[in-house]
């Protein structure tokens, strides 16, 4: 059923309605860091944290005030930013 969180971790009992979100779950207590970065060798958890990270080595900044035109590295750091205007 739509909303049913049939998968329970056995170390927390945490419950989720995706398996796979569990399994993600899961590296909290198995401490498991499946993804690393080819440059440092920094690894992590999520694909995405991954992916977040490269972005200290390209040097690549997708995220740019719309008031200023200053760019960030991380959605975070530009919402940070914006509360200074």
């Amino acid at each position: 059923h739509a909303g049913e969180r049939a998968f329970i971790c056995a170390e927390c009992g945490k419950a989720f309605s995706l398996k796979h979100n569990l399994i993600i779950h899961q590296r909290i207590h198995t401490g498991e860091r499946p993804y690393q970065c080819g440059v440092c060798q920094k690894s992590f958890s999520l694909k995405q944290n991954l992916l977040t990270h490269q972005r200290i080595h390209s040097g690549e900044k997708p995220f740019s005030c719309q008031r200023c035109g200053k760019r960030f590295r991380e959605q975070r750091f530009l919402l940070n930013h914006q509360r200074t205007h």
